[in-house]
């Protein structure tokens, strides 16, 4: 190790660039929720448990939006009917 180092020329930040269209944040979620995604991950051949929470976030958001849809259309049939 050195006694000093020269960081003049440094810059601040991630090492890695943030990918477009995604946005790096701090999340606190439980233990077991990132052990089970983690598992999951190791149990598919390796790869980003990460990349799987944000997937399972994107399907749920999907499923409400197909959910609202659904209601919408059957209130508009019920409707229709009486």
């Amino acid at each position: 190790m050195h006694d000093d180092y020269d960081f003049t020329h440094g810059t601040r930040g991630a090492l890695d660039p943030t990918p477009a269209g995604k946005t790096r944040i701090t999340i606190r979620l439980d233990d077991e929720i990132i052990a089970w995604f983690r598992q999951q991950a190791e149990q598919d051949g390796g790869g980003n448990y990460q990349t799987a929470i944000n997937h399972a976030l994107r399907e749920h958001i999907d499923r409400q939006s197909l959910e609202d849809l659904v209601r919408r259309v059957v209130r508009e049939e019920l409707r229709n009917v009486a």
